[in-house]
């Protein structure tokens, strides 16, 4: 029998929190202490402030949950405002965390929003471990497939290669191109992860060279050519930087130039960070539907009322309305959520030696590597600071710096290398120390 219940300004989420049904989860315990907990205790990470970041802090905060981060690198520009809804025109060149934030907090009372603006690469393993779940508004693989690495570290595996429950860091991912846009559940260890799937994703489109140095036939050839070909040749050796403003208004600039030279009409400012960064043009309707989605399956995920997708939605609005569910299997030697990859050394290995071993190792495709043991850092490339503080465990045992014990679990942050392209990334590696006592065969299996 649900608790009673005073009288509530979120009606409809009481009608999912303090009645019994059919569908709920197996620890679903309706009544007033569910819908407060939720209030008080759960934290969720936001990644991402644009078109679906917007629509998923205002519904996260419209369900119940009361406090949320934000994390995004970027500045509102004026392209946003068709569809960021959260941002007005004197908010361009604010940064559009700090601003999505303050807009949520002005209308939904009693929700506290903290804004961080910045790269997602700049907050440490231990910033992510704070939250309850991560949900996903990116436009970009890459970070996709960096936020699934570090949600997937903090997973551990009891003996029989079983995921323990409580280091399971569940994660909601939306995604929207034009009409069209999925949403996902990711439990670490349950189902699949975002490298599992990596198939999923379409190449992205690629122009023959030799068509945009020499023969030109649409605005998207001369963009390409600023980017690809003219930026080199004036910029030597400097690299391109996507999310530099003065980098991106020289390729328009030049863009234009090529464009007129060959007769051809359509570049602009917004198609020129379209084509460089790969964007789609965002419909409105579709965010807030995806976002509608994700938000739907966090508060599953938070309070057990309802059992979760099972475990990617597909929505398409080009033509009418198709939408399906397909339950996608984990990959059992998924180098990102599976129990890691074993490598066995001897005792007398120094740290040096085992990121040579690492690096050297053909599964993991990693370089320049940073190795952290149970949230200290063992030792860091980068920054300088960091780096010149560990340097002196190089040269000392794996097996001391790991307290001795006989096996366990490190992770080592790099370059990660695959298909030609190169990106941030997160390896973990089982560690077992040869001739120990207590390390018996069957530690051994499934090995590199």
């Amino acid at each position: 029998m649900a608790d009673a219940a005073p009288p509530s300004k979120s009606r409809d989420l009481d009608k999912l929190l303090l009645r019994p049904g059919n569908l709920v989860g197996p620890n679903f315990e309706p009544g007033v202490q569910l819908r407060d907990d939720l209030q008080e205790y759960a934290k969720v990470l936001v990644v991402g402030a644009g078109g679906l970041g917007c629509e998923l802090l205002k519904d996260l905060a419209l369900s119940g949950f009361k406090n949320l981060d934000v994390i995004d690198m970027d500045r509102i520009e004026v392209t946003n405002l068709n569809r960021q809804f959260l941002f007005r025109l004197e908010d361009v060149g604010k940064p559009k965390a700090e601003v999505a934030a303050k807009r949520v907090m002005e209308r939904v009372n009693g929700v506290n929003i903290v804004p961080h603006f910045c790269r997602i690469e700049d907050k440490d393993i231990e910033f992510y471990s704070d939250f309850n779940i991560i949900a996903l508004g990116l436009d970009s693989i890459e970070a996709r497939s960096y936020i699934n690495t570090v949600a997937c570290s903090f997973l551990e595996y009891d003996s029989d290669d079983n995921p323990r429950e409580e280091t399971i860091k569940p994660m909601v991912d939306g995604g929207t191109e034009g009409f069209k846009g999925h949403a996902r559940v990711i439990v670490p260890g349950v189902t699949p992860c975002f490298e599992c799937t990596i198939w999923l994703f379409p190449p992205q489109v690629k122009f023959p060279l030799c068509t945009l140095a020499e023969t030109p036939r649409n605005a998207a050839h001369c963009i390409e050519y600023a980017h690809l070909i003219k930026w080199d040749e004036v910029h030597s050796g400097k690299a391109f930087d996507p999310d530099n403003p003065d980098h991106m208004k020289w390729v328009y600039d030049e863009a234009v130039k090529r464009a007129e030279l060959f007769g051809i009409p359509g570049v602009t400012y917004s198609l020129t960070q379209g084509v460089v960064k790969n964007i789609i043009p965002a419909i409105a309707s579709t965010n807030a539907i995806i976002s509608a989605a994700c938000t739907l399956e966090t508060l599953k995920i938070a309070t057990g009322f309802s059992k979760t997708l099972s475990n990617y939605l597909t929505y398409n609005g080009v033509e009418g309305l198709h939408t399906k569910v397909t339950e996608f299997v984990k990959e059992k030697d998924c180098l990102v959520c599976g129990p890691g990859v074993l490598i066995e050394v001897d005792t007398t290995v120094t740290l040096q030696k085992f990121i040579d071993m690492i690096e050297e190792h053909p599964k993991l495709l990693i370089s320049r590597a940073s190795i952290t043991y149970r949230g200290k850092n063992l030792y860091m490339q980068a920054p300088p600071v960091l780096e010149e503080m560990t340097r002196s465990n190089l040269r000392l045992l794996l097996y001391e710096l790991m307290e001795k014990i006989p096996k366990d679990i490190l992770h080592a942050t790099g370059t990660i290398k695959k298909e030609n392209k190169n990106s941030s990334g997160l390896r973990k590696i089982r560690v077992v120390f040869k001739g120990i006592d207590g390390v018996t065969d069957m530690d051994m299996a499934g090995g590199a």
